[in-house]
């Protein structure tokens, strides 16, 4: 006949699995405090595109009409739906003030990263230098 007859084959019990499992899940642990400070750095590359976005819009309308404005929807700067508010955005852009020669922008984190009460903050200027103020 063409039929072969299925081996009894061995396989893993459920105990060598749930054991496995368990060494896996202990390896994650271990692993996750030495990760948390690199997910706060790539979400804080958010912050950091939009006020590089914030200072060149700022040069522009510098160019056109000689002095920085204080509105974000002046300079043509659109902020996404924060992630409060149902959106995805995790930074909040405003500019403190703005004058004939000088300007500063802020991005305020709306999420506390690592639950620890502080919330990140990133400051730039019309030099165009994007740096931490309140790390998180």
């Amino acid at each position: 006949m063409f039929y072969k007859k299925i081996k009894n084959s061995d396989g893993f019990s459920l105990t060598e699995l749930l054991v496995a499992l368990v060494i896996i899940g202990v390896l994650v642990l271990l692993a996750l405090p030495k990760l948390l400070p690199l997910v706060t750095k790539a979400k804080s590359t958010e912050a950091k595109l939009n006020l590089k976005q914030v200072h060149m819009l700022e040069k522009s309308y510098k160019f056109e009409f000689d002095k920085y404005s204080d509105q974000l929807a002046e300079i043509g700067f659109e902020q996404e739906t924060l992630i409060t508010e149902g959106g995805q955005a995790r930074y909040k852009i405003e500019i403190l003030f703005a004058d004939l020669k000088s300007f500063r922008a802020l991005a305020t984190s709306v999420v506390d990263f690592d639950d620890d009460g502080v919330f990140n903050v990133w400051e730039v200027t019309e030099a165009g230098v994007v740096k931490e103020i309140t790390g998180d």
